[in-house]
């Protein structure tokens, strides 16, 4: 936007569950997360420093351990934001900001704006108090002792709320009925600033009157009712006047009272009562963007400078996946800045990729971004293919577990089930098949850009191995790597991928039992051969024309040979059949008297310490 600007960092201390969080801002910005990971309370925070702040208690004070932050601070960098390569602001800001506000660096201004909130001693009520910062720092800044950058000094005490900035908050519990009914809601506001002039006034009641006498006299029961209520006259002894039924209201200052909205294709139309929540939420959050629109046209026809900040949260609350698509557009379209926080994996993958700021809550609230300037092109593009196109719900993870292959996606949550005695939904794991070992990066790095701990199962074969620890040198930026050495990674023995591994740890009679609760397949099947002890079976296997290059796959009879041959013959069996076999397996070694596989409690251990959960049942 020319001449604009930009909210483009914002840092929060000792508000609700934010101990000291940074967050760099978009013209859109995208807040993911799990419940209660605090993208609410960074709105919040952000209207402490910018709107309404009369919800402001106690109990939004930080809490840690039994003791309660004696301050909140918010501090908030205004920056220009110009479409042509000039760094400062436009002389229509520069006259809003002063000189007084305004800060440089070599190359570009800023504004440093720093809020606090602390109780008053006296009256055990919040007082606000707002500043200009003399310079805007790292977070950490100084050395023997380093200090944060909410230890810095507060510099000027001056108010900064501005007209021209206004502050516009949106809450999931919104509705478009119960909007019309507040004249503080945003319709609300809008309904009460409606003007018309002295002569549309006489026009418009002039037909409203004319359209009552009709609507009474083609109404026996209207007529009936008014002739009935004209004794008034006699019982009130009044000369003066008369009663009078007006179907529709009477004066145009009315209007208002009595707005209906109907909403309905062409033929049909009904009542916003008649309605679902997800149109009425909807409903309401366009009014908002209505509002802001209408503030825009009254800042132009003053040529006032206008810029609101605006924030809506969840606002897919109640609407199917393709409205929740449209919805980012739509908000998108607002004048002004976006800060949308939303639970749908359908709005964070309809964003750019640069606009999604992740929240993660494990000791303390942390915020995530992937930072495109260290990304190529394609890179991007992996982790918008791969990854958010296809798994958007990782997004609200606590914890990625990621593997190749498909036994281990069927399997690994019906163990996890056995050893937490929970699902893995419950707990907010997710088990994420990256369709091959070659496919590690993409997930790799969204996991470690957005704050997400994440966790690999690999099979241990060199092709398999040497990938992986090609993939940890770049996300890294790592000259050697020694897998061993991170906690998170789980290597299967010996060279063995998953069904392997299951057979080197012992799981024959499971195996074997598995394969006889399949109706389809049987490791008995009329296909294989006993014979001098030898179990033998016909496989197609492929060979390479010399001539054409073409693959001629032939019959041929495979002997196993000994206790070795046959788990070779169960190997070849569990690898032919993975869609079926995998959560078969699972089940009945979970129903077994054995302990799951002893490399799969130590990755669930892990998972346990990430997300501090008690011991499992």
């Amino acid at each position: 936007m020319s001449n604009s600007i930009l909210i483009k960092t914002v840092r929060v201390n000792g508000f609700r569950g934010l101990k000291n969080i940074e967050v760099e801002l978009e013209q859109t910005t995208v807040l993911t997360g799990m419940n209660n990971s605090g993208k609410t309370s960074f709105l919040k925070a952000m209207q402490i420093a910018l709107g309404n702040r009369q919800f402001l208690s106690q109990d939004d004070f930080y809490i840690e351990g039994n003791t309660i932050g004696t301050q909140i601070i918010v501090d908030i960098m205004i920056i220009p934001n110009n479409t042509d390569e000039n760094k400062n602001f436009s002389e229509e800001w520069e006259i809003l900001f002063t000189d007084a506000r305004i800060k440089f660096t070599e190359d570009s201004a800023y504004i440093p704006l720093r809020t606090i909130a602390s109780i008053d001693p006296i009256t055990n009520n919040v007082r606000i108090k707002q500043y200009i910062l003399q310079e805007w720092i790292e977070l950490k800044f100084g050395e023997d002792p380093e200090h944060h950058w909410y230890e810095l000094d507060n510099g000027n005490e001056t108010s900064f709320r501005f007209d021209e900035i206004p502050f516009f908050y949106m809450d999931a519990q919104r509705d478009i009925l119960e909007d019309i009914k507040l004249k503080s809601s945003y319709i609300g506001k809008m309904l009460s600033k409606i003007e018309y002039s002295t002569e549309d006034i006489a026009e418009i009641e002039e037909k409203i009157e004319s359209l009552n006498q009709s609507a009474v006299e083609k109404s026996e029961i209207l007529k009936i009712i008014k002739t009935a209520l004209t004794e008034l006259n006699s019982a009130m002894d009044s000369t003066n006047g008369g009663v009078e039924i007006t179907p529709f209201t009477k004066k145009i200052r009315d209007l208002g009272k009595g707005l209906t909205i109907s909403y309905g294709d062409n033929e049909d139309s009904f009542l916003m009562e008649y309605h679902g929540m997800g149109t009425r939420s909807w409903s309401s959050l366009l009014t908002l963007k209505a509002f802001v629109e209408f503030f825009k046209i009254n800042s132009e026809q003053n040529d006032a400078v206008f810029f609101p900040i605006v924030a809506v949260e969840e606002p897919e609350s109640h609407l199917h996946p393709n409205a929740q698509k449209k919805l980012y557009s739509q908000i998108n379209d607002i004048v002004g800045q976006k800060i949308i926080s939303t639970h749908s994996p359908y709005i964070a993958a309809t964003a750019k990729i640069e606009e999604v700021r992740n929240f993660y809550k494990n000791e303390i609230v942390e915020c995530g971004q992937i930072n495109v300037d260290e990304l190529s092109k394609e890179d991007l593009r992996k982790i918008n293919r791969q990854v958010i196109n296809t798994r958007g719900e990782i997004f609200f993870s606590k914890c990625l577990v990621l593997f190749e292959g498909e036994t281990e996606e069927q399997a690994l949550p019906i163990f996890f089930d056995k050893y937490f005695g929970k699902t893995s939904v419950e707990l907010g794991v997710d088990f994420v098949g990256v369709g091959g070992y070659g496919n590690y990066l993409p997930f790799i790095r969204f996991a470690e850009y957005l704050k997400i701990p994440w966790i690999i199962l690999s099979d241990g074969e060199t092709p398999v191995v040497k990938k992986l620890k090609k993939d940890i040198k770049k996300v890294y930026k790592l000259d050697t790597v020694d897998l061993s050495t991170f906690t998170n990674i789980f290597i299967l023995e010996d060279g063995a991928d998953f069904e392997r591994y299951l057979l080197n740890e012992g799981f024959i009679e499971e195996i074997k039992l598995a394969f006889e609760k399949l109706e389809s397949v049987t490791y008995l099947e009329e296909e294989l051969l006993q014979k001098n002890g030898t179990v033998q079976k016909r496989i197609k296997t492929a060979s390479t024309c010399s001539d054409c290059e073409q693959n001629i796959y032939e019959d041929i009879l495979r002997n196993y040979d000994g206790d070795e041959g046959f788990k070779d013959f169960l190997y070849d069996c569990m690898t032919s059949q993975k869609t079926q076999f995998g959560p078969v397996i699972a089940e009945t070694i979970v129903a077994s008297a054995n302990e799951l596989p002893q490399l799969i409690r130590n990755l669930f251990a892990k998972i346990k310490n990430v997300l501090n959960i008690e011991e499992p049942a």
